[in-house]
């Protein structure tokens, strides 16, 4: 039953990489393509060339790590295309659990040594949590809760290295690559998905982009609802407080004045950590949004609906009215995160909360990226292999959403998906077991109403591919 089950993994995995194949352009791609796929996959620890070269050649390593190294670093093929396949195959499987509900817009880091690897400089790393020495990239990504897919990725290029032509040339930063910001990266991947006909989501992004007024207006301009994170200093006109719409004098001389709303000591906009502290107790709610590992995990909310004030003494109109969404822990002394949101003004509460939500979606599967196909493990140097990587790790991780649906809803009866001892030959120790999870605390138990949100199951960990003899034979075609 076991060795079954395996082979109709397998043979799966050898016709996805088949199909993904055809956006490589050139024959002789497809070995690298699938020695390097069958590696993320069915490697232990680190996963740059040299160990996948051990791993899908062991009887000649030197020739597979130049014929990967030469895949990833150099060769010219399109990162959209393959990209596009992998969308085309794993996107049914996701929308067997409900449509696409979200497009997250977030940016990973990859903690780095030294100046040399492209686009790393001393930035905030989210890794760490702190400055340091990284790379960043922009992703935006596909996701309803049963999966998110990576379908955008691009390094951000600080703007030190833009403007250093040496360091470009090195890397190989191609000439129309610009000093651009991380917002206005994040907009050009959602012009991309638009253009691709990819079916739209509302924008969900944390306080990194959606803090930058220009980005959310230009996110309503595409045409898309957004749940943005913002800080507790964005400025909001209050239910009730308006500006004052009023020309200066005009002199009969040079152009008539424009229209501008004005501000006074009575009509002012304040802030959106002001206007949280203010609410009455009855404004607040408890919310459930998703089952934790040990729990159901809740949270304290209120909703407003307000405009937006970011400098608009100089617009002659209001922004249009949207949600402003507030989160205030009862432990903590005041609220601790805020969004505003353009989703429907009927939205019911908890399925806003839930869209809010829905980043857990993202961070635990970019855990899974990192960790288990080995997203930060590449070492080239170079602006193609540091895409290339990307993409190659996507297309892995892509299959494994897929073979979701080949574990029953109940648990997991074939614990050998599960162990996954190295393809290496070398001795070594055994991979150890991993550390428990850490209990999560109950929160906002002893609060008034309490609304529940809509049931869903919880996803199965992810498999890696089983080490039978025919998979081994299969990585090392």
């Amino acid at each position: 039953m076991i060795s079954g089950e395996a082979a109709e993994s397998e043979a799966r995995f050898s016709a996805y990489v088949e199909g993904l194949s055809q956006a490589l352009e050139h024959r002789d791609r497809e070995g690298p393509f699938r020695a390097y796929c069958a590696g993320l996959l069915g490697t232990e620890g680190r996963k740059s060339v040299e160990p996948l070269a051990a791993a899908t050649a062991p009887a000649r390593v030197s020739g597979q790590h130049q014929s990967l190294l030469h895949f990833v670093g150099q060769s010219e093929w399109s990162d959209a295309a393959v990209l596009a396949e992998v969308r085309a195959y794993v996107l049914p499987a996701m929308e067997q659990h409900g449509p696409i509900e979200a497009w997250i817009i977030d940016d990973t880091s990859f903690p780095k040594q030294g100046r040399h690897s492209v686009g790393v400089a001393r930035q905030y790393c989210g890794q760490l949590g702190k400055r340091a020495n990284c790379q960043v990239a922009v992703t935006l990504s596909l996701a309803n809760h049963h999966a998110s897919l990576p379908v955008g990725y691009r390094l951000y290029l600080p703007k030190e290295w833009a403007e250093d032509a040496p360091r470009r040339e090195q890397a190989g930063v191609p000439d129309q690559v610009v000093f651009e910001t991380k917002p206005a990266i994040a907009l050009g991947l959602l012009k991309q998905a638009l253009a691709q006909g990819i079916a739209p989501g509302f924008v969900l992004t944390d306080t990194g982009f959606g803090s930058d007024t220009a980005f959310r207006e230009e996110v309503t301009e595409l045409g898309l609802p957004y749940v943005a994170g913002v800080g507790p200093t964005t400025s909001v006109w209050p239910p009730g407080v308006r500006p004052l719409a009023q020309t200066k004098p005009w002199r009969g001389k040079g152009p008539r004045p424009l229209l501008r709303l004005r501000r006074d000591e009575e009509r002012k906009p304040i802030s959106v950590k002001e206007l949280a502290l203010g609410l009455p107790d009855q404004a607040w709610q408890v919310i459930e949004w998703r089952e934790g590992t040990n729990d159901v995990l809740e949270g304290r909310f209120a909703r407003v609906r307000v405009h937006a004030a970011h400098r608009d003494n100089l617009r002659s109109e209001l922004r249009p009215e949207e949600w402003l969404v507030i989160e205030w822990p009862e432990t903590e002394a005041e609220p601790t995160k805020y969004w505003l949101s353009t989703l429907p003004e009927d939205i019911p509460f908890d399925m806003l909360v839930d869209a809010i939500k829905l980043r857990w979606r993202i961070e635990r599967d970019y855990q899974e990226l990192k960790q288990e196909v080995g997203l930060g493990h590449y070492e080239g140097r170079g602006w193609r292999g540091f895409h290339h990587h990307a993409t190659l790790c996507i297309a892995a991780y892509g299959f494994l959403i897929s073979e979701r649906e080949t574990i029953p809803p109940s648990g997991h009866p074939c614990p050998w998906r599960f162990q996954v001892p190295s393809v290496s030959h070398r001795s070594g120790p055994a991979r150890s077991a991993p550390a428990p999870r850490a209990t999560r605390a109950k929160l906002h138990r002893d609060f008034a109403t309490t609304n529940s949100r809509r049931p869903r199951s919880r996803p199965p960990q992810m498999p890696l591919l089983p080490q039978t003899p025919a998979f081994q034979a299969l990585m090392t075609q």
